[in-house]
């Protein structure tokens, strides 16, 4: 019996132990969201008001839309960090290539510049 209650013992203090581990390493911020964001510039490197940005779950292979603004810039939020995203610009019957934002890219906000080319 006292070898039973001496073994519960170590048991709860493991559990215990284990227990307040967890819940430091939940506590470190870690998301498994992140952002990306960038710059849709014409050959001759000036912003693009009105580009189409375009982003792909290559998962999913959801389609995810955005315009720029006279500033030319983009942001995609709430990307899961597990899947590789695809992203293009177009204005104009211009497009870019796709570029893609790798889930080896460990950046909480990663920067990805989209130039047109004629």
């Amino acid at each position: 019996m006292r070898a039973r209650a001496a073994y519960l013992a170590v048991a709860c203090l493991a559990l215990a132990s284990l227990s307040s581990t967890l819940g430091a390493q939940r506590g470190t911020g870690e998301s498994t969201t992140r952002t990306v964001e960038g710059l849709v510039t014409n050959a001759e490197k000036q912003p693009v008001e009105n580009a189409v940005v375009q982003l792909k779950n290559t998962k999913t292979l959801q389609i995810r839309s955005f315009i720029t603004q006279e500033d030319g810039k983009y942001h995609f939020a709430g990307l899961q960090t597990d899947v590789e995203y695809e992203v293009k610009a177009d204005h104009d019957g211009v497009s870019t290539s796709w570029k893609t934002l790798s889930v080896f890219n460990s950046k909480k906000t990663p920067v990805i510049n989209l130039k047109l080319k004629k």
